[in-house]
């Protein structure tokens, strides 16, 4: 519901349908008969933050609650954003058009580092202090969660609290313990002492850091009676747990559109470069009974003629053929397609491919994430040539001619030998389907090769190891372009600077809050788009602040140095990576979970694969 000074506005800018709401199945309330509001913010546009399934999660669970009035806000896209000012409007929510200023709680979801911009514009943008410091009262509690908050250093100063781990749980308790002190009439640092006891919760103004000389952190010390670490909160039952048999339909058409089913969470695979593989440890699986029901009430609610399969890698599934059968007894007639996004090279079997074809079929995506075996070795990727090669004849037999294949450049250990396999790869994957006999008949082939840079990240082997400087990136990059011979191969490749930008938020400390804060004050946003993203400007800043991003980006740590996360902890065992990180150097792969428990620590939550293999053992 906007105003009419919005309405305005809107003849003025790209896709208005953005900033309007009024979709179907929003949550209306009466705001004078709710306790709490909340300001659920996603710091992109419209498109991205209606993809994203955590935040359709939460808001049907927080609207749920009689008490709690969850409503939507995105950032405005530069157009709108510059109308805004002009006109003096602030940031609103979609549901009610109330400003962001006159909410309780703003929270944040923290999908990705180079949004951490987008979150201090838009605290500017509704005219609230970016500092947490600034803010006193007990009302614009500012509050963030996502993966990104697994290091919330570089970001310290400007959010009161961060929720460690999956928040359905720990966000309720934080809200209810808000009911409390304000009935209380205790003070915003009484609230924040309480929450700081929450399992989940991270309080970073209740914590002391002091630095080397060097500029390597010496002490993190807790004050008062703050936990010396923070423990990740983590469902258990995935099948009681909360999802919504609903979702908001958007109005302009979004990046995912299509209805989402959360299939399990964790990982089984232990890829060394990827933080989700370790950070949602354990593995805990839904019920085909219970995802089916989810998946039909989902169609039913919104419409949607699509339903993808969520999880880090789908066929991981155990029971995913069992699942299909059962999802495809209604989707056939239904007209609806299922879909699993992401599928493993090795999981992709004939059983598969004819269950997920049967109402249409659109391209295949695979990750071997390197081009040589040794590499995928290296990363523990634990997929061989021969295996990728074989999943795409199987495709190219069931009908696919399109092929999307995703690889990383900058590894630990990588040669220019390792980074022309790339290429190679690709055609080989060409190859394989001209050998097909059985090709669909008059369609050529495509393949596409995207290559993004490797950015080391908290909770992984890889969190100790430098990043590739910009100019060996490029050079990497020409060098597979130039590998490639035919114009059946499409190569894509991610931008080499904002790459850099997101290795040093990544391992960035306290000392990058000055940096941020400045960014702020000169208007930088949306540095995930190439269009407004310029590291010329970015160097400039860290220059007049004194930090040199090199030292967050391009050097290699040593085991023993105090990483800004270490005072964290999200189940992985800091001994567990560092023993990973050395077999990376030995070219040494770990089996995955079901085949071998290899201690990295998750089994201490009392659920998920790695316990229920112990038991078993017992």
């Amino acid at each position: 519901m906007v105003s009419k000074e919005v309405e305005k506005l809107l003849l003025k800018v790209q896709k208005p349908g953005r900033y309007v709401g009024g979709e179907l199945n929003e949550v209306i309330k009466d705001k004078n008969s709710v306790d709490v509001r909340f300001a659920f913010c996603f710091p992109d546009t419209y498109e991205v933050g209606m993809s994203h399934l955590g935040m359709k999660i939460l808001y049907s669970q927080f609207n749920k609650e009689d008490y709690i009035w969850c409503e939507r806000v995105f950032a405005p896209w530069v157009d709108m954003e510059e109308e805004m000012i002009k006109h003096n409007i602030p940031l609103y929510a979609l549901e009610s058009g109330d400003p962001v200023s006159d909410f309780d709680f703003i929270g944040f979801t923290l999908q990705y580092e180079l949004s951490f911009t987008n979150m201090l514009n838009m605290l500017k943008l509704s005219n609230v202090p970016i500092k947490s410091s600034e803010r006193n009262e007990l009302k614009q509690i500012v509050v963030a969660g996502g993966p990104c908050a697994c290091n919330p250093e570089p970001i310290a100063d400007f959010v009161d609290l961060f929720f460690i781990g999956e928040g359905e749980e720990v966000d309720l308790d934080v809200i209810n313990i808000f009911r409390e002190c304000r009935k209380q009439g205790k003070s915003k640092a009484e609230f924040l002492q309480l929450c700081s006891q929450i399992e989940g919760v991270y309080v970073p103004s209740l914590y002391d850091v002091s630095y080397n000389a060097d500029g390597t952190i010496k002490s993190f010390m807790p004050k008062g009676n703050a936990p010396k670490v923070i423990h990740k909160r983590l469902i258990k039952d995935m099948n009681t747990c909360f999802y919504p048999d609903n979702f908001v339909v958007p109005l302009v058409e979004i990046v995912h559109d299509r209805a989402v089913q959360e299939i399990f969470r964790g990982c089984i695979r232990g890829c060394r470069f990827c933080q989700a593989g370790f950070i949602y440890r354990p593995v805990r699986e839904k019920s085909p009974e219970t995802i089916n029901t989810q998946c039909k009430a989902l169609c039913d609610n919104t419409g949607y003629d699509e339903v993808s399969l969520s999880s880090l890698s789908s066929s991981d599934y155990s029971q995913i053929v069992p699942l299909l059968e059962k999802l495809n007894e209604w989707s056939k007639d239904e007209k609806v397609s299922i879909s699993l996004p992401s599928l493993r090279v090795d999981g992709f079997t004939d059983d598969i491919m004819n269950k997920i074809k049967t109402v249409r079929k659109s391209g295949l995506t695979f990750a071997p994430e390197a081009g040589s075996q040794r590499m995928r070795d290296v990363i523990n990727k634990n997929v061989r040539e021969e295996e990728l090669l074989a999943t795409c004849a199987t495709a190219f037999e069931g009908g696919w001619t399109t092929v999307k294949l995703y690889f990383m450049i900058g590894l630990p250990t990588e040669t220019m030998e390792d980074v022309e396999a790339i290429s190679k790869l690709g055609q080989a994957v060409v190859d394989t389907y001209y050998k097909c006999p059985n090709k669909p008949k008059g369609k050529s082939v495509r393949v596409t090769v995207s290559a993004s840079s490797f950015v080391p990240k908290p909770f992984t082997p890889f969190q100790w190891e430098p990043q590739d400087t910009i100019p060996v990136l490029h050079e990497k990059q020409v060098h597979i372009k130039e590998s490639i011979t035919t114009k059946k191969i499409q190569f894509n490749y991610h931008d080499a600077d904002t790459s850099y930008l997101e290795a040093v938020f990544a391992r960035g400390d306290r000392k990058l809050c000055k940096v941020m804060e400045l960014a702020c004050e000169r208007g930088f946003h949306f540095d995930g788009w190439n269009d407004c993203f310029n590291l010329e400007k970015w160097i400039e800043l860290f220059e007049e602040c004194g930090i040199d991003p090199a030292f967050y980006a391009n050097r290699k740590r040593s085991f023993d140095e105090i990483l800004p996360w270490d005072h964290i902890d999200y189940g992985v065992t800091k001994d567990y990576l560092i023993k990973e990180c050395k077999k990376a150097y030995e070219n040494t792969t770990t089996p995955h979970c079901r085949l071998k428990c290899n201690n990295c620590g998750a089994a201490k939550y009392g659920e998920g694969v790695c316990f229920e293999k112990r038991k078993n053992m017992v």
